[in-house]
Parts: C-alpha cells; structure tokens; sequence
C-alpha cells in the first residue's frame, strides 16, 4: 500500500502526540473527522501504525541509568541465536536488543537506578546469558537526544 502527503501528516502528528483526539487531529492535517477516522484505521490494518503506548520517564521511575551493552557470542549456529534472543526476552531490564553487523553481536540497551543495580543486573540475568563469549558495557552520561518518531 501506498500512502501520501495526508497519511504522512497524519503519522507525524501521532508519533507527536498520540493521545490526540480524532477532531484535533483532522482539523490538524484538513480532513473530515469521519475521513480521518478512516485513514487511520486504514493505517494500522496495514501495519504502519503498529500500536500506541504511553512512553515513561525513568528517571521518575528510578531507573535514570543507561547501560548499552554489547556482546559477542561464542558462535553463530541458529540455535544458540535462537537461545540468547528467548533469554533477553525474558530480562525486564533489556529495552531494546539488537542483532548487529560489526565487532559485537548483540547490542543490548538496559535501564538501572545505579551502577550498584546495574551490578545485580548483571549478576542475575547478562552474566547467564547462554553463549556469551565476551560482554562489554558503556554507561550513557547523558541523553543528548532521544526519540521514537520516524521520520515520515
């Protein structure tokens, strides 16, 4: 499917406010509510829009701390792919984790309150990690941008 201009301001201003009422949002991008209403239905049946989500601060949350870890495994057979990417699914503090090209192969962003936390996170769920062969972590200092919005 294809979308044009309207879709993309549509998606603009979701990925800005998602919470946006559909009489805001059509006066927003010049639609009839009832066509606007439509044109985002259509956009999540088809999977532009997969879903919404209320993003949190961590900060207020007690988790301030980013730690991007990377790893390298001990090999590449499908199984132990398979297995590390189940495990890290299963660890609440893994954010995002992300097969990569390059030194690594895994990028894994964690939250923590501290570094005393990330300790024990590392303890209790990176360290048990199956077929880690070498894991080294970089603590963020300070977020210089951070966004979800693609740019349509």
């Amino acid at each position: 499917m294809e979308i044009d201009a309207i879709d993309r301001r549509l998606l603009a201003a979701l990925q800005k406010r998602g919470r946006i009422t559909n009489s805001e949002l059509s006066e927003q991008v010049n639609l009839s509510p009832s066509a606007c209403h439509r044109r985002v239905q259509r956009l999540e049946e088809e999977g532009f829009i997969d879903t919404f989500v209320a993003l949190l601060n961590a900060r207020k949350l007690g988790r301030p701390t980013t730690v991007f870890v990377e790893i390298t495994l001990s090999g590449q057979a499908d199984e132990l792919l398979e297995a590390f990417e189940r495990a890290v699914r299963r660890v609440p503090d893994i954010l995002e984790c992300h097969l990569m090209a390059g030194t690594a192969d895994y990028l894994l962003k964690v939250v923590a309150q501290d570094t005393e936390d990330f300790a024990r996170i590392h303890r209790q769920f990176l360290a048990r990690l199956p077929g880690v062969a070498q894991m080294h972590s970089s603590f963020a200092l300070r977020t210089v941008r951070q966004t979800t919005a693609i740019p349509v």
